[in-house]
């Protein structure tokens, strides 16, 4: 898919500088399948009140069960100098993934500064040494520290500050409360560099009044990398390379998750990074395993969900991956069907999908998910699986053209799919995204 289908203006005006206090005292936006988004100030079962996050005690049942990643965040900002024998110069990192117990992969502002082999004073006071062991792409290097193990946790813990997101560093400085304010309270295991951020918005009394309703909360570990920050620069979701992170699902999580699932409970992922981890673990075989390793799964529209029923996640920039996670999360191809299009059998093992009022590139987006999503599914035999695949004929309907001619090109292109192989989507005229049809029209 292009990177450019998940463009947009955010409006800086609604970017907080700090998180709302209480935590769970911020606004809630809630999604119901195969309705389209709606601010829940203005619902049936809460009239001109705003949700909030202390209303998920109404939103979810008992039986329910919360999932969310308690890697806790390293405050892994550092600064310091670059010394190469009387020549200084100020230097900054962003650590985002441990190689051994004396090594960090890190990102460094700026890299050009810096050559193999330059020795690093890091720290208000300079005494947490390194050395440059390799330089990598974008601004990536490899740093070999002096110290080691559980005494390097504790001087990075010392001297770093917490890495804020690019777009809450670019309206303020770091501050003492970041420390606080970027932990979740149910954080406990070392590792990540960035925090997993939807988990922000808990308390403990939060936590404790879903446990007394009846609602399960199960910890999961993904240590979340700088890379999460990182802009995509391919203008294609096929040509991105994922930065891998290592998370861990334990056996007794995934039974008792299989366990509420069995009972009509539903999987509910706080933030991408728990869901990311539940569906690297479900990979597989189509259902929960435990796992221990590094993911990269890469999920885009069309992908189709095994292991989670609902997620919790804060908005995303434009053009990140995780706002593709969120689009692949919330759309399915029902459930982008708008009252005016029309879903129809045609023939024996064909379908007709009228789309009116829509431009050929809306049509092509709408339909790579749905072969996107085909494509995932398969069906269980006693021989085995079977896999699905579908192809897609499209035609745009011009100026003085009866429908009768735009089925026939569409029939057309259909035919032309199955030629080239299947599982595709094929234009009728060979256009294609970006490309609009000429003097196409919109009224079928």
């Amino acid at each position: 898919m292009l990177v450019s289908e998940f463009d947009f203006d955010p409006p800086e005006d609604r970017i907080a500088p700090h998180p709302a206090e209480p935590r769970d005292s911020a606004r809630l936006l809630v999604v119901h399948p195969g309705e389209p988004l709606r601010d829940c100030r203005v619902t049936d079962l809460v009239p001109l009140r705003e949700r909030r996050v202390t209303d998920l005690l109404d939103i979810l049942r008992a039986g329910d069960v919360l999932v969310v990643n308690d890697s806790k965040v390293l405050p892994a900002e550092l600064k310091g100098t670059r010394i190469r024998g009387e020549n200084l110069a100020t230097v900054s990192f962003n650590l985002h993934k441990r190689v051994d117990a004396r090594t960090w992969r890190a990102f460094a502002r700026p890299a050009k500064r810096l050559q193999i082999l330059d020795r690093l004073e890091l720290g208000d006071d300079g005494s947490l040494l390194a050395r440059v062991a390799g330089k990598g792409e974008t601004g990536e290097v490899t740093l070999e520290f002096d110290l080691g193990g559980a005494p390097l946790d504790e001087a990075i813990k010392a001297h770093g500050a917490m890495p804020l997101p690019p777009y809450i560093e670019a309206k303020r400085g770091t501050e003492a409360r970041d420390k606080t304010d970027y932990q979740t309270v149910y954080a406990a295991v070392d590792g990540a560099v960035a925090a997993p951020t939807a988990g922000l918005h808990f308390t403990e009394g939060l936590l404790q009044k879903l446990r007394d309703k009846g609602v399960g909360i199960e910890r999961v570990t993904l240590h979340v990398g700088a890379g999460t920050f990182l802009p995509m620069k391919a203008d294609d979701t096929d040509d991105h390379v994922m930065h891998a992170e290592w998370g861990e699902l334990t056996d007794a999580v995934v039974h008792r998750l299989d366990a509420a699932r069995a009972a009509g409970g539903r999987i509910v992922a706080v933030g991408t990074t728990s869901l990311r981890l539940l569906e690297t673990a479900a990979r597989a075989t189509g259902s929960l395993a435990p796992f221990v390793g590094e993911t990269d799964i890469f999920i885009t529209p069309g992908f189709r969900f095994r292991a989670v029923d609902l997620l919790m996640t804060n908005f995303h920039l434009p053009r990140s991956t995780l706002f593709m996670l969120l689009g692949a999360f919330a759309g399915r191809v029902l459930d982008n069907l708008r009252s005016t299009d029309v879903l129809a059998r045609w023939g024996g093992e064909e379908v007709l999908l009228l789309l009116p009022e829509t431009s050929l590139d809306g049509a092509l987006v709408l339909l790579e998910r749905g072969r996107r999503e085909v494509a995932e599914l398969c069906v269980e035999t006693a021989n085995g699986e079977i896999r699905l695949t579908v192809s897609i004929g499209v035609a745009a309907g011009r100026v003085q053209e009866t429908m009768e001619q735009v089925l026939e090109h569409a029939d057309e292109a259909l035919y032309q799919a199955k030629a080239q192989g299947r599982d595709r989507v094929v234009v009728y005229g060979g256009g294609r995204p970006g490309e609009p049809a000429p003097d196409e029209r919109t009224d079928f």
